[in-house]
């Protein structure tokens, strides 16, 4: 199902530097906020959704007293967030989904419209490219952490689909059913993982050349420094001298 990917290793490394600029602190307070409005409870043994954005947390290093005050404010308050999702085509047909939470769509539209617009990039109708991803659950695991065949022996008896070696990681992918147990038996074999979450992964990856590559990159960066934009997925890929270059002007 997966395969190895230059952006994926891109991707990663970007992900380290915003959790250590606190970028992502903002974005996870709407999700804890959610993930107790939806999930019915603020105690994470009762909510599974909650455990999952608490791990996210806990790996972007989340002081706990944010953490409770978000979870006391959505268990006592009523302001409540819509889920969004913006579908389109950037660079060479790349296939583009934005998800967001926000407590205004009426703002949230036109900036995500203009973003795309800004950018060269097009919004497409729903439903438009969504066909082209699957949800999955997702691990990232630093190789220094776990060895390829104890990690595979773990999380394919747990339930996962595939581990995929990524370079300088491992990723470990599985239906979003089996997502909570397949972290759970990494953890229980001790088992550190560097991010973990429910995905959106495409089932075929463009290769693009330099160029588009740098558009791309800077309408997800565009899109990302949104304050109501979640998540932004792709199915845009880059060869190892183009991801090379695209590290060198980071």
């Amino acid at each position: 199902m997966a395969g190895h990917s230059h952006w994926a290793n891109i991707q990663h490394k970007k992900a380290a530097k915003d959790k250590k600029k606190g970028k992502v602190l903002s974005k996870l307070i709407k999700q804890l906020y959610t993930a107790v409005k939806e999930g019915g409870s603020g105690k994470p043994e009762d909510n599974p959704r909650l455990r999952l954005v608490l791990e996210k947390c806990k790996l972007a290093n989340m002081p706990k007293d944010n953490i409770k005050r978000a979870i006391e404010k959505a268990v006592g308050g009523s302001v409540g967030y819509e889920n969004m999702i913006f579908e389109g085509y950037a660079q060479e047909g790349v296939s583009v989904v934005v998800e967001c939470l926000t407590d205004n769509g009426q703002r949230t539209g036109p900036e995500i419209r203009y973003i795309f617009d800004r950018a060269g990039a097009k919004i497409g109708k729903q439903g438009s490219v969504m066909h082209m991803f699957q949800r999955k659950g997702i691990y990232q695991i630093e190789k220094d952490k776990a060895d390829e065949e104890t990690l595979m022996d773990v999380a394919l008896e747990a339930g996962a689909e595939d581990v995929v070696d990524q370079d300088t990681f491992f990723e470990v992918y599985t239906d979003p059913m089996a997502f909570i147990a397949v972290g759970e038996a990494l953890e229980k074999a001790g088992i550190e993982s560097q991010m973990s979450e429910l995905q959106l992964i495409p089932d075929n990856r463009i290769e693009v050349g330099l160029e588009a590559a740098k558009k791309i990159s800077r309408l997800i960066d565009q899109l990302e420094d949104n304050e109501d934009v979640q998540n932004v997925y792709t199915n845009f890929d880059v060869s190892a001298e183009a991801a090379a270059a695209l590290e060198a002007e980071d």
